[in-house]
């Protein structure tokens, strides 16, 4: 079930007028557990065990570390929760990936391995709800959050189905105690939350779909485009997926705040970043924040000496490449984030040490759009291996972009490369600009009657340019 589909609509109408009319606290909260179930039952009902047994595990292991001061059961109960949580994942995600390549790598020295992959069907979500299960067992150990007696509020915690399948990744810390008081609808800013669904709506419906079909049709047949429609089809596809994953934030926040819930922010216009540490403040904040505080620290941060900092710093990316996905590109698009940070840093200290000089405000702004475009740029050479079908597409088109190679097909399709694609480039850097300065809270003291008028009548507008068919989210394959 897709947010963008009228089945979701009806669905959400369902969830959400049941919940309001409801007046015990525990009845709602049994009532969004069961349609959450539900919900993640609509993609495959096998794997809702997984869920229960990953949800299971952690209540467990989070009341065992709450009764008990004995450090070496601590360590267990904790090593327990990583070893069901990660070994879910890796047996799912991963396991053909690591036989593949250690079959291509015997191979290519000779020898003739008979290693057998299973072809495992990938769960949805499985990795955004992991790492939620997992950081809440995590808090618990590190004594940062009291575990609950609540079977029903960590379930619920676990399977709410507005993040569920593509997150936000939503910490125990923030989301638990939202469940220890019963919500008032007065409270909720319903016009805000609406104004943000649609917008989530059109960034995907309208935007990331449309431009897909570009974007596409270059990374399937990478050879038969020159240097201009490379250039083109990695700004269209940094626009899909951008306007794919934050129109889903979007909208999956929107779902949560009309129940009463606050998920916090994902995005926050992230290609206006000037540097890669701004632009991982600003893209998939829960994510960028879970690898910090869970992953970055727990290897030393930067307490353990500049040297190690660096290699943190390049080891965490790599493996939030590999979170993405169970192939070598992923992890190259992590390795060139990681090595992105590493020189900014370097930079930075550099920069820092040097006296600092009296600029002109005009000298300010040159230094700002240069940070910017170098930062913009490495951004969107990292997409081109995240899009890439496989490593040696990914580097035929970086050598397109930058070796100017020409096109090798006679005929190029007008229909999908046009350069009317740049208009549509410019307008959505005018919007990214624009929105990042608008509060949609304002809309809450919009009268009604104009707000349904003027709102309705942009929906409207907005199906006209929705496909016949919804599409699925990008990251639904993580």
């Amino acid at each position: 079930m897709i947010f963008t589909e009228f089945r979701f609509f009806a669905f959400f109408a369902l969830v959400f007028g049941v919940y309001w009319t409801v007046r015990s606290h525990t009845a709602r909260k049994v009532w969004l557990l069961v349609m959450s179930f539900a919900f993640y039952a609509a993609w495959d009902w096998r794997f809702l065990g997984l869920i229960v047994l990953s949800i299971t595990v952690d209540y467990l292991v989070a009341r065992g570390l709450s009764t008990s001061d004995v450090a070496s059961k601590r360590k267990l109960l904790l090593t327990t929760s990583l070893v069901v949580n990660l070994g879910m994942l890796a047996l799912f995600k991963y396991f053909d990936f690591f036989i593949d390549s250690a079959a291509a790598l015997l191979s290519s020295v000779g020898f003739e391995p008979h290693l057998q992959s299973l072809r495992l069907v990938l769960p949805v979500g499985i990795s955004f709800y992991t790492f939620q299960t997992l950081s809440y067992s995590i808090d618990v150990y590190r004594r940062q959050l009291e575990a609950r007696r609540s079977l029903l509020d960590v379930a619920l915690f676990v399977a709410f189905f507005p993040q569920l399948v593509a997150g936000p990744i939503v910490r125990a810390a923030s989301f638990l105690p939202q469940l220890d008081r019963r919500a008032l609808f007065s409270n909720v800013a319903v016009r805000s939350h609406l104004a943000l669904f649609l917008f989530g709506f059109i960034k995907k419906a309208c935007v990331a779909d449309n431009v897909a079909v570009a974007a596409d049709a270059f990374f399937a047949n990478v050879t038969a485009y020159g240097s201009a429609s490379a250039v083109l089809a990695t700004l269209l596809y940094a626009i899909q997926i951008y306007c794919d994953f934050s129109g889903y934030s979007d909208m999956a926040i929107a779902c949560a705040g009309l129940l009463g819930f606050d998920l916090g922010a994902n995005f926050r216009a992230p290609y206006l970043a000037r540097n890669l540490r701004e632009f991982w403040q600003r893209w998939h904040i829960s994510l960028s924040t879970w690898l910090r505080d869970y992953l970055y620290v727990s290897l030393g941060g930067n307490r353990l000496g500049a040297f190690r900092t660096y290699v943190n710093l390049i080891v965490v990316m790599v493996l939030g490449g590999l979170w993405h996905g169970a192939a070598w590109r992923f992890l190259v698009w992590g390795a060139l984030h990681g090595i992105g940070l590493v020189v900014y840093r370097l930079w930075s200290r550099s920069s820092a040490a040097q006296p600092g000089h009296d600029r002109s405000a005009s000298v300010r702004w040159l230094k700002g759009m240069l940070a910017w475009t170098l930062t913009f740029a490495w951004v969107a050479l990292g997409w081109i291996f995240f899009r890439a079908q496989d490593l040696g597409s990914a580097w035929l088109a970086v050598r397109s972009i930058l070796a100017l190679v020409p096109s090798t097909a006679t005929v190029v399709s007008q229909t999908q490369l046009d350069a009317a694609w740049w208009i549509v480039i410019l307008g959505f850097a005018v919007a990214h600009f624009v929105m990042s300065r608008v509060s949609l809270r304002r809309l809450d003291g919009m009268p009604p009657i104009v707000f349904g008028l003027s709102w309705g009548a942009l929906f409207a507008a907005a199906l006209a340019f929705v496909r016949t068919e919804a599409q699925p989210f990008i990251y639904f394959q993580f």
